[in-house]
């Protein structure tokens, strides 16, 4: 097992792959989400080189359920410019938070985590700067949804999160839960049940006052449903569309290129 990096930036990132997906059957009845066809590619790809390109180097994928699959694929991570390390639920599903909770060998003391069907465009350093700024165990990116984009979850009050109710939003309730999020291990480690939802930490640690709030002005992309996967692919196909032309105007396409789409740098891809 390979010891987690001890330096700050960049962090090592949890990306949350194990799940069922039965809202987007027959899609997903013999592949994982992960790896359903965007824009060419499996989702997974796109989300990889997005995050490569955001500066993150190391990767753990919390895989369950038709694992090898998404292992087969990705393998070592070397074809995205990364490191990919793979922790897996094994027999029994652990919920978002088991699975972050067993991954947690392979992310040390501190670590970001995010799902595996988020396409996201906020950067990913300022978050955790404002995570090693706010004194706080865990800090969640939330966004002034209004109920636009699935039901607002989170009330958000001078820099804190200060009530996420996933299963019961209130009707007062004006953001969510953007999908990316901060935390330190000490968090998980004696949660008790073997398998359990991250809502429930993110719930129990914003009544104790214990979750800082990042707000971002960029909108969310999931697949978890077909409205979402539609809107993604065309977010995606658009992001690499400005890439290419991005690299027309620089001549700099190519393999090798820092804004090359297949290459896992940033510039206009992000």
């Amino acid at each position: 097992m390979l010891a987690p990096s001890v330096s700050d930036w960049p962090p090592r990132l949890a990306i949350l792959a194990g799940g069922l997906a039965t809202r987007l059957r027959p899609l997903t009845a013999a592949t994982p989400k992960s790896l359903i066809p965007i824009a060419g590619e499996p989702f997974l790809a796109h989300q990889l080189r997005r995050l490569r390109g955001q500066g993150l180097r190391e990767i753990v994928l919390c895989c369950g359920h038709l694992s090898d699959q998404i292992e087969a694929f990705a393998g070592d991570g070397r074809q995205f410019g990364l490191k990919l390390l793979y922790s897996h639920d094994g027999d029994q599903p652990l919920g978002t938070g088991g699975a972050v909770r067993a991954a947690l060998p392979l992310l040390g003391r501190r670590f970001l985590v995010m799902y595996g069907d988020s396409w996201l465009s906020e950067p990913v350093q300022p978050v955790w700067q404002a995570f090693l700024a706010c004194g706080k165990p865990a800090l969640m990116t939330i966004f002034r949804n209004r109920n636009r984009w699935g039901a607002s979850n989170a009330e958000f009050r001078r820099g804190a999160v200060v009530r996420y109710e996933k299963e019961n939003p209130s009707p007062g309730m004006r953001y969510i839960d953007y999908g990316l999020e901060a935390m330190e291990a000490s968090v998980l480690e004696y949660w008790i049940r073997p398998s359990f939802d991250l809502s429930e930490v993110w719930s129990a640690l914003a009544g104790y006052s214990l979750l800082a709030g990042y707000e971002t002005s960029e909108r969310f992309y999931e697949i978890g449903s077909l409205f979402g996967l539609r809107e993604t692919e065309t977010a995606v196909a658009a992001s690499l569309s400005a890439a290419r032309m991005g690299e027309g105007k620089c001549g700099q396409a190519g393999a090798g290129s820092p804004l090359s789409p297949r290459d896992g740098a940033g510039g206009a891809f992000l």
